[in-house]
């Protein structure tokens, strides 16, 4: 890629789109838009359940437009190509996503991004899982556990920073340790992207659907 190109990211607000943001801007690239898929109401994260509040923050402290669309599960592809067709007409050649190595993904990421021809970059893909969270502990990264899968983890790791404590935890417990496959989400507030760290309110713990979420606001 040349330098100094205009991109996208896709945005959850978690440790992987964190760490393929900041490869690339380390590959020369300037960041134009972060985004985001709302649910219907415009209120939450389809993928973590992060409030709209929680991501302007995040978007703020990086200093990156967040650009979002409200959509169900059902319309999610053709509202994820409608913001695709908008960057495509501002200039934008490039979509960086944070996967890893579900293949699916990839050919869906692949797929919409070839509609608009842009261009898709995947810089954490393929390598190790221990390899990405280490690199994200040793650059300050500040990633704080905030959804589990009931059926994969005990709800005690709610609200636990990633650490090298808290990694070797995770690993005791036999899950994939990027929780590629659902088993946790977290939120970023810290790290080299962003030009302050922000603070976390933690609220009460509860359960939906197979999964515990942790409350919180952004402060």
């Amino acid at each position: 890629m040349q330098k100094n190109f205009s991109f996208f990211c896709s945005w959850s607000g978690g440790k992987d789109s964190s760490l393929s943001l900041y490869h690339a801007i380390k590959m020369g690239g300037r960041p134009s838009y972060l985004l985001n898929m709302l649910r219907e109401d415009g209120k939450r994260s389809r993928s973590h359940g992060l409030t709209f509040d929680s991501l302007q923050k995040q978007a703020k402290a990086l200093g990156i437009p967040l650009v979002t669309r409200s959509t169900s599960w059902d319309d999610y592809e053709a509202n994820f190509i409608s913001a695709l067709q908008d960057f495509k007409k501002k200039g934008i050649e490039i979509g960086v996503f944070g996967d890893i190595d579900i293949q699916e993904h990839r050919e869906w990421v692949e797929r919409v991004c070839s509609y608009v021809k842009i261009k898709p970059c995947l810089p954490l893909w393929k390598r190790s899982r221990k390899e990405l969270l280490r690199e994200l502990l040793d650059l300050g990264f500040k990633a704080t556990i905030i959804v589990i899968k009931e059926d994969k983890l005990d709800k005690k790791f709610l609200g636990k920073t990633l650490s090298k404590e808290v990694i070797a935890e995770l690993e005791t417990t036999g899950i994939d340790l990027s929780g590629e496959s659902g088993e946790y989400h977290t939120i970023v507030t810290d790290g080299p992207t962003f030009s302050y760290p922000i603070n976390l309110e933690k609220k009460e713990k509860k359960s939906k659907d197979g999964y515990w979420f942790l409350d919180i606001s952004v402060l």
